[in-house]
């Protein structure tokens, strides 16, 4: 009785309880922020893996959980932490949480293409009068409940920008999936799709296929896909290496289907 107690205890199984039932997405993402830092490292980086590995095994409510997860993961500002938690997945054996955490770093916040080619302006500021807007104009305007409006910022470069336009109600799921697969990519805005939208399957698909993504950003993604996407990941040539690689690590734990026969599994 003890033993189950304390089980039921833990920190991973206290997170799987309680993330489901948290409404909407930000509160969810606030309560893993906490947790990440309630204890020590140590600790979370064990029970992080604890998730991660639930979660490889397709366990439904283990993928939700580690959903609050990510778009802390992906966070520039959380590097620090994320490198500790890094650290202990190494010295501890820790592959799940290493593979969540492998590209964890300031060099691969830089999206891939900006690293191989050199800085590239994205464009999509939008003009008046042939004058390209301030910055001030375009933040006021990304807050207007006008659909014309929204329509005008999707393509805006600045990170400020999206993460207003992204809170609008006026964003819709296909306006954000444009956003996230649009090239050039830039590497802050496809962190703030990733905080606020990585909840949908088909935005993290659009950022993870984006050659430009960071791979800080897509490789914590991978962990929420599913076994097919996690296929057609690995096979786009591409993708940066890393991505493909870790996408096909994942691939390769997932079970199967239980209604594919078996000849299909090899393809």
């Amino acid at each position: 009785m003890a033993a189950e107690r304390g089980a039921r205890d833990r920190p991973c199984e206290r997170w799987i309880r309680t993330v489901p039932a948290l409404l909407p997405h930000e509160l969810r993402v606030s309560f893993a922020r906490a947790e990440l830092h309630a204890e020590r490292p140590e600790r979370v980086a064990v029970e992080l893996n604890s998730l991660c590995l639930r979660a490889e095994a397709a366990e439904p409510v283990a993928t939700e959980t580690l959903g609050a997860f990510v778009p802390v993961v992906v966070e520039p500002s959380e590097l620090e932490r994320l490198g500790a938690l890094r650290e202990q997945a190494q010295a501890a054996a820790l592959p799940a949480l290493g593979r969540l955490l492998r590209c964890s770093s300031a060099e691969h916040h830089r999206s891939p293409l900006e690293v191989e080619e050199g800085p590239r302006r994205a464009g999509g500021v939008p003009t008046r009068n042939g004058r390209e807007l301030s910055l001030g104009e375009r933040r006021a305007l990304a807050r207007q409940p006008s659909r014309a409006t929204v329509s005008k910022l999707l393509r805006d470069p600045h990170p400020m920008v999206a993460r207003i336009l992204l809170g609008n109600p006026r964003v819709t799921e296909q306006d954000v999936v444009f956003m996230a697969a649009r090239r050039p990519a830039v590497a802050e805005v496809q962190v703030e799709i990733a905080r606020s939208w990585s909840m949908r399957a088909r935005v993290r698909m659009a950022i993870v296929l984006n050659p430009g993504s960071p791979s800080a950003v897509a490789v914590p993604l991978l962990g929420l896909l599913g076994r097919m996407e996690l296929a057609m990941v690995s096979r786009a040539l591409d993708l940066p290496p890393v991505v493909r690689a870790v996408a096909l690590e994942h691939h390769e734990l997932r079970p199967p289907p239980a209604d594919v026969p078996a000849s299909e599994l090899r393809h």
